[in-house]
């Protein structure tokens, strides 16, 4: 890591196991700069340095960029890299990437079964087992499976996944890795509370005043359903005479399905009235099939010339994804799409009738992609490292709207640059330079429709600048700090004089500050602690709402996290852990504000004997009321309170 020229934040599957994490969203408040999004109950979702992304999420370094909610029971780490990583990635990224790397058939021996529980009825259970066959074979298989209760009322969970991976060395240079992968969720959607209007129509308005369990919908209606297939096939071979090849393929498919009532509609969107007694909801569903297939070759070429030392990395990628979006409005009593419901009783019975409306989406599309990049770090001296390399994108969407027949299309060549420099006074200290570009086609994260005002329309764009340092204090302790400036320009704007077209002049600024510290103070003491001020601004007006200025959406300009390990003797061990949020707006027009929250988690871990294995994670020691996340001013998620999840490992 010391050697690499922008911030990088690693979970490991260890970290993730003692803090008894499932999700993307809870594990990464752990990681500076990154906010946790709502995204609507169904899906990962983040905002990293002030850029929020649904779609910039990959499995072992290839794109896995459908909207539905990852799991970590076959994790072996998370890698968060921060700024604009189109050089490798791609298109997107524009505030970093989320890379999930997967336990394989390594040829190690482990038989683990986990088996856990928490405060609200459910159980889930994971197995890990693998172990070489032979010298050339190696197979291991993960499997989970779930069904959760939650704080909030009428809230449920049931997933399960399998993924068995199978390795193969014929020789000490080559290795075919294979790895299929089966999840299914399906889960209820929870879209919060909404917020409450104050006397005078005064701002910034505050969450609706309720209990955190109170859900707001129809627990019959409202349910998200995902099956995810992943198969992929991926060649290394080592030419022994320093160049390295890999290449990677994914054939993915996803069958996706959400159905929301929410907070919504009405004359206040869904907020609750000065009286408190009176609020709406509104409703729609989505079907939002994928196809995915994909070829990754990368190349490393390490070399020396003269007195300097290279490492050339080099590669392509071709790929086409294939879809179906189709969302369907919800018309209460099959006439109004909206509903008023009392606050203090705001589960709806009300049968909902659902229809395709004019203003609704029925497309099917296709994306071919291809891309090209090349990148070299040189070695000047053992003091100063140079980093050069550049990506060419080529991106041919096609959207076919399934009512008119009618088939839009949109090609963009993209060229995103990198650039940096690392200065190395020692050995186990590194301070640099950097300079990155990303875009982000004008179809968006998920590129699911165009309209004639999308195919004009030029892809927004990203750039990144960093300074930042790295330092081994320890062997195993880190720390990390880094000081950045990002723009994001071409943010669309409705055009005013011509109504579905857009003016590229909307634009947001983001400066901020991460640090970070991670690793063993001592063998008994493990820490990990990140801060982060971040300013996230609208530089340019986006809309008549949200206007230069603002603070962008949930963003706090303070986030802090600590987490203790201690290790009292080979039996027990306990940790407590801090998480701290200054104040953010729900969302960018900055008329909702969440207020800053503290809360406090602790574990107690005891280890009998090589066999088994015991911990007890409380979530929220204190029992603070807080408010996690938003997706919009009227759909607030309240954190959880008090929460004891227990779980219990065997190995045999």
């Amino acid at each position: 890591m010391i050697n690499i020229p922008q911030s990088v934040t690693v979970l490991t599957k260890d970290f993730i196991k003692d803090q008894s994490f499932t999700s993307i969203g809870e594990a990464t408040r752990y990681v500076p700069g990154v906010i946790y999004h709502q995204g609507e109950s169904h899906r990962d979702d983040l905002v990293i340095r002030g850029q929020r992304s649904n779609a910039d999420f990959y499995t072992n370094g290839i794109r896995d960029d459908v909207q539905y909610f990852r799991d970590f029971y076959n994790l072996q780490r998370l890698e968060v890299l921060k700024g604009p990583n189109a050089m490798i990635f791609g298109r997107g990224g524009g505030g970093g990437v989320i890379n999930r790397v997967l336990k394989e058939a390594d040829g190690t021996t482990v038989r683990e079964v986990t088996v856990g529980g928490s405060s609200y009825p459910g159980a889930r259970v994971t197995t890990d087992i693998g172990q070489a066959v032979n010298e050339n074979w190696a197979a291991r298989f993960n499997a989970m499976y779930e069904n959760t209760d939650s704080y909030r009322d009428f809230v449920n969970l049931e997933r399960w996944a399998v993924n068995p991976t199978v390795t193969f060395a014929p020789n000490d240079t080559t290795t075919v890795k294979l790895s299929y992968e089966h999840l299914h969720d399906r889960r209820t959607v929870d879209r919060g509370i909404p917020s409450q209007i104050l006397p005078g129509g005064a701002l910034p308005r505050p969450p609706y005043n309720t209990s955190a369990s109170t859900f707001f919908g129809n627990p019959n209606l409202n349910y998200a359903r995902a099956d995810v297939d992943i198969g992929t096939a991926i060649i290394e071979h080592d030419f022994e005479n320093g160049f390295t090849v890999r290449n990677a393929t994914q054939a993915a498919n996803y069958d996706k399905f959400y159905q929301n009532i929410y907070p919504g509609g009405g004359a206040n969107s869904g907020a609750v009235n000065v009286a408190g007694t009176s609020s709406n909801l509104a409703a729609y569903n989505n079907e939002t099939d994928r196809t995915n297939l994909f070829n990754q070759t990368d190349l490393t070429y390490k070399f020396d010339a003269g007195q300097t030392r290279h490492t050339v990395l080099f590669g392509g990628e071709v790929g086409r994804q294939s879809g179906l979006n189709f969302r369907q409005s919800g018309f209460f009593n099959g006439v109004s799409s909206t509903i008023a419901i009392d606050p203090r009783n705001p589960v709806s019975y009300v049968p909902v009738t659902f229809r395709n409306t004019a203003t609704d989406t029925n497309n099917t599309y296709n994306l071919n992609l291809g891309a090209i990049y090349v990148q070299d770090q040189v070695e000047i001296t053992r003091y100063l490292q140079l980093i050069g390399g550049a990506r060419f994108d080529h991106f041919d969407l096609q959207s076919r709207d399934r009512r008119t027949n009618v088939v839009l299309g949109r090609v963009d060549d993209l060229v995103s640059p990198r650039a940096g420099v690392i200065f190395k006074p020692m050995d186990n200290l590194s301070v640099y330079g950097s300079y990155s570009v990303s875009y982000l086609p004008s179809a968006g994260d998920q590129f699911s429709s165009l309209n004639p005002g999308l195919v004009i329309a030029k892809p927004e764009k990203f750039v990144n600048t960093e300074v930042g340092v790295k330092y081994d204090i320890l062997p195993r302790l880190q720390f990390a700090a880094a000081l950045y400036d990002l723009d994001r320009t071409n943010q669309r704007v409705a055009d005013p004089n011509n109504p579905g077209f857009f003016l590229l002049d909307g634009a947001t600024k983001t400066r901020g500050f991460e640090t970070s510290l991670a690793g063993y103070i001592t063998d008994a003491w493990q820490v990990t602690a990140g801060y982060a001020y971040t300013d996230a601004r609208i530089a340019n007006n986006i809309s008549g709402t949200v206007v230069a200025g603002n603070r962008v959406g949930l963003v706090p300009y303070n986030t802090i996290s600590v987490w203790n390990k201690y290790q009292f003797n080979p039996m027990w061990a306990a940790a407590l852990g801090v998480i701290h949020y200054s104040n953010f707006f729900a969302s960018s027009d900055d008329t909702v504000r969440i207020p800053e929250f503290t809360r406090v988690d602790g574990a107690v871990f005891l280890t009998l004997n090589e066999m088994w294995r015991a911990q007890l994670n409380i979530e929220n020691l204190f029992d603070q009321k807080y408010y996690a996340t938003a997706d919009g001013n009227n759909n607030i998620t309240p954190g959880s309170p008090r929460v004891f999840r227990l779980s219990a490992t065997a190995k045999f």
